[in-house]
């Protein structure tokens, strides 16, 4: 298992995570309902499109109706005025049917896609205070599904789903008023067969394809899972010769993923099946009622011919009903992955009343600290205590899996302790807004990410505000400034996915330049030399020590030594004792 692709605490083993936690998993139907709502603002326009669905079927019934009565009515040879209008019937119903489907598919696409950019955000800015720690059950590419198909999916049941329905719904109420017109007991028939059609149809077909739906579902993210886990793990699995292995794996999930879409797929054509034998047995029926109407002289021939053909054409707006009550349910099966995660509480909230952190530099104080990752788990900081005065710059040391990680998450505000406190300036951080604490408090991670844009964007990130001379400053800081000045495009040079256009170390600088632009009067920094050669690792700590004075700063290192120029060492064991401050030197 690639260690990036599951969030493991420092010193723990890999185990069998789960897709999905769950925890507050809302009913399917509730939560695509839910996801729904986020759609109100483009109601309106949905409403208009739903309408032109609606009468576009209604011009297709009409056209039928229209021609099944000129061409009887013609075959009597009556005068050619009387013809006239349902000639002209027939051409606004021929050329309505096309300009109200063209109006129907820009006006519902334009409102599904206005959602959707709604629901994206909304699913953003739940999914914020939920990051790194509450997401830990889940596996990176069992994420980018459910944010990226599964939002999808949701936004698509619009217009592949609730639209159709909507507008099938209306045109075969419009059908049935008519045949009731012509013949009520035969629009009573039509009725009564459209009502068992569309059951048969729809909520039968979504329900025969709900569970395989699922399934399917969660084989594709075990089918993502693979994919992510070996494009990040890709140069080592190539080196070992294991690439054939995984991308067998890939390809049994793959067949996994077509074996069951085939199965569910023909729950539809069953429906449609269903469907339309109701449909023939309706018109028989119709035909039936109709022919003795005519016997009673309670109907004319013409208006049989009418009644007969409007019945025919009433259930080709079911056509497309299977296919969209399965779509409907392969989007609740989304909008519930998606909420499955959504509902979790974070591990931090923001506080009812925030305090300011105090003016000037900052020390750091932890009192009795008490950490679990789990409830019922081991602690993995336990009576921990340490002190920072203002200004100290204090390297943080000690073996895998002693805590050393946690405590910067704690620092962090990634994680709230079980007990103790965790002390900023003197303030508590659970009383500090995230971004005061954020402004003043800031970091670099052991898996901090350079994003696949320019280098001026990912500076950006730190300070949305910061002028060009403060970007090359900071980049001349952390000795980037003559790298930076002789790129072609300067600050618009792309660095690549993760800064793979640029070496370990001028990446591992960046990252410092983004911390240092935030201007923190705290600086963690967790591990910033991992993964680099002896003589960029020296090269990097240099930069660091140069650029962190004045400031208080943690650097958690796996090394032991090397920190004559830092104020003290704190070397961690276990995390169940308050380690003291000795010198660097």
């Amino acid at each position: 298992t690639n260690p990036k692709d599951a969030d493991i605490p420092e010193g723990g083993c890999v185990a069998s995570v789960p897709l999905a936690d769950t925890r507050a998993r809302p009913r399917p139907a509730s939560a695509h309902r839910r996801a729904l709502e986020l759609f109100v603002s483009a109601r309106r326009r949905f409403a208009l499109g739903i309408l032109a669905g609606a009468v576009s079927l209604g011009c297709g019934v009409g056209l039928t109706a229209a021609s099944a009565w000129l061409i009887v009515r013609a075959s009597q040879r009556p005068p050619v005025l009387t013809l006239m209008v349902a000639i002209v019937a027939v051409r606004a119903f021929g050329l309505g049917r096309p300009v109200f489907r063209y109006v129907e598919r820009l006006v519902t696409h334009d409102a599904a896609l206005r959602g959707l950019a709604r629901l994206r955000a909304e699913v953003f800015a739940r999914l914020v205070p939920l990051a790194p720690a509450a997401l830990g059950t889940h596996r990176r590419g069992d994420l980018l599904r459910r944010f990226t198909a599964d939002v999808d999916g949701v936004g698509e049941s619009l217009l592949r789903g609730v639209a159709p329905t909507a507008s099938a719904a209306l045109a075969c109420a419009g059908a049935v008023i008519m045949t009731v017109v012509v013949s009520p007991p035969a629009g009573g028939v039509l009725a009564l067969g459209l009502a068992v059609a569309a059951v048969l149809a729809g909520p039968v077909t979504g329900r025969r394809t709900q569970e395989m739906v699922t399934a399917t579902a969660a084989a594709r993210a075990r089918r993502d899972i693979e994919i992510v886990a070996m494009l990040d793990g890709l140069d080592e699995i190539v080196a070992f010769g294991a690439a054939p292995a995984r991308l067998a794996r890939v390809r049994r999930r793959d067949g996994e993923i077509t074996r069951l879409a085939a199965s569910w797929r023909g729950s539809p054509a069953w429906g449609s099946a269903a469907a339309t034998f109701a449909a023939g047995l309706t018109l028989a029926a119709v035909s039936a009622v109709g022919v003795a109407a005519v016997g009673q002289r309670a109907l004319s021939g013409v208006m049989l011919g009418v009644a007969v053909l409007t019945t025919v054409a009433a259930f080709e707006p079911l056509a497309g009903l299977t296919t969209a009550f399965a779509a409907l349910a392969e989007a609740r099966a989304s909008a519930a992955r998606v909420f499955a995660v959504l509902d979790r509480e974070p591990l931090v909230g923001e506080p009812a009343h925030p305090r300011r952190l105090p003016d000037g530099p900052l020390e750091v104080r932890m009192r009795d600290v008490v950490l679990r990752y789990a409830p019922d788990g081991p602690p993995v900081l336990d009576g921990f205590g340490l002190h920072l005065p203002a200004g100290t710059r204090a390297a943080l040391v000690g073996a895998s899996g002693a805590g050393k990680s946690t405590v910067a998450d704690l620092l962090l505000r990634l994680r709230d302790p079980q007990a103790g406190e965790v002390l900023v300036g003197g303030v508590d951080l659970r009383d500090v807004a995230t971004d005061e604490l954020y402004r003043r408090v800031t970091g670099m991670t052991q898996d901090a990410h350079v994003f696949d844009a320019t280098l001026r964007e990912n500076l950006l990130i730190a300070r949305t505000d910061a002028a060009e001379a403060e970007l090359t400053g900071v980049l001349g800081r952390v000795g980037l400034g003559d790298w930076a000045a002789g790129l072609p495009d300067g600050l618009a040079t792309r660095v690549g996915a993760d800064g793979q256009r640029m070496s370990g170390g001028q990446r591992q600088r960046l990252l410092l330049a983004r911390a240092l632009l935030a201007d923190p009067a705290v600086l963690v920094l967790d591990e910033p030399t991992a993964h680099l050669d002896p003589v960029t690792e020296a090269a990097v700590m240099r930069t660091i020590l140069d650029v962190t004075r004045g400031r208080t700063v943690l650097l958690i290192s796996h090394r032991t030594s090397g920190f004559e120029e830092l104020d003290a060492v704190v070397e961690l064991a276990g995390g169940t004792r308050t380690p003291a401050l000795r010198p660097a030197a």
